[in-house]
This record gives C-alpha cells, structure tokens and sequence, in this order.
C-alpha cells in the first residue's frame, strides 16, 4: 500500500515536472526524462515492474547528474564558488548555477524512485 502511494506521487509529480518543461529550451532532453520515470511509477502502481529499465535509466540519470557536477557553474561550484545560495527563492533561474543545481537534484529525486521500484520488484 505503501509503494502504490509513493508511486502515486512519484507519478503526478513526474507528470507536473514534464509539463513545466515543455516550454524550456532543452524541453527535448527534460521532458523524456521524466516521462520515462512518471511512466516507470505508473506501470508500478499496478504491480507491474521492470528491474532492467530501472537499471538503464538510474545509470542514464546517474551519469547526467555526475555531469552537472562537475560542470562549469554546475552543483561543485555552486557549493565551493557560490557557498550555496538558495535555489528555490525565484523560479526564474537569474544565476548561472542554479538551472543546473535544480536539475542535478531532479536526477536524484527520479533515481531514488526507480531504486525504489527496483529493490522491491526484488533487484539486488
């Protein structure tokens, strides 16, 4: 019951999270990236898993975040140049760290929830 709520949420915010997207200029890489985990937690609800496409995506998400980290004005320096200042005070992003900062912590959001979904579809 647990899991079918949390992917139940995970599934409306994932869906909100593409829409707000489609206006963006990198609407073609952001939108997919949360279908893929919004249809991920959908298929989910119903008991319906797939360990292997979890797997591929955290590795996908994974790999992107590590990018914006150690990007030019990526999460590294917003914490080391920037001495992070708040990300959420606009959602305008004013400052050059910030768009990426948001996306890094989006990927970590959309992992856990496939780490989730893959730990109790019984993934080691």
């Amino acid at each position: 019951m647990l899991l079918t709520i949390l992917n139940s949420i995970f599934l409306l915010a994932f869906l909100a999270f593409a829409y707000v997207n489609l206006n963006d200029n990198d609407a073609w890489l952001w939108v997919p990236i949360y279908m893929v985990a919004a249809i991920c937690c959908g298929l989910a609800i119903f008991k319906m898993y797939y360990p292997m496409v979890y797997l591929a995506a955290i590795a996908f998400y994974l790999g992107y975040a590590a990018i914006l980290f150690f990007a030019k004005d990526g999460v590294r320096d917003w914490i080391v140049k920037y001495k992070r200042p708040s990300i959420v005070e606009t959602m305008q992003a004013e400052k050059p760290y910030i768009e990426k900062t948001r996306e890094f912590f989006g990927l970590l959001i959309i992992t856990g929830a496939l780490a989730i979904n893959y730990f109790a579809a019984g993934g080691v």
